[in-house]
């Protein structure tokens, strides 16, 4: 099997686990925050959208520059409404899927760098960037989003097994 077949599995669980996540988010709650330096929960919504599409990023080029000399900085512009969110996350799944389906062994284990100004931040195999910048960065976020979601009463889902609202506990 190979590297990328071994990987779909998991992207489709965690995917799926993501996007009933994401649907929970109230509209009326979007600019709530817990504190004055963290996301807005619209803006965490949004990167956890974007961040999805980062996968097919990976996995098709060599390199992504935060910050490239002379063009515009990497920026994320929360989503106006809930469909959007939605659809900005189907958008990136389907690419990043489709091409992780795609990838050779050679391609993921081939180097991947970020950049900021030019300059290298970090490079390592396609697959580590996979599986840290993607895969637990997500999980990581989400994870937040679901303490915001309890923080306003919101239902949280079921992710790993069942959930206190989903499951009566």
């Amino acid at each position: 099997m190979s590297i990328a077949q071994s990987l779909l599995p998991e992207l489709d669980q965690e995917m799926a686990g993501t996007r009933k996540t994401l649907e929970r988010i109230p509209e009326d709650k979007f600019e709530w925050r817990p504190h004055p330096k963290s996301f807005t929960m619209i803006a965490l919504g949004t990167h956890i959208a974007n961040m999805v599409g980062w996968g097919s990023t990976t996995i098709n080029t060599d390199s992504f520059d935060v910050a490239p000399p002379g063009g515009e900085p990497y920026q994320e512009k929360p989503a106006a409404s809930k469909a959007e969110l939605l659809e900005i996350f189907d958008k990136g799944l389907a690419e990043f899927r489709e091409a992780l389906a795609g990838a050779s062994d050679e391609a993921m284990m081939a180097d991947w760098s970020v950049l900021v100004g030019g300059q290298t931040f970090f490079t390592r195999p396609r697959t580590a960037c996979l599986r840290d910048m993607i895969f637990n960065h997500l999980v990581h976020h989400r994870a937040q989003l679901t303490v915001y979601l309890r923080m306003n009463d919101v239902p949280v889902p079921a992710l790993y097994g069942p959930s206190a609202d989903e499951s009566g506990m």
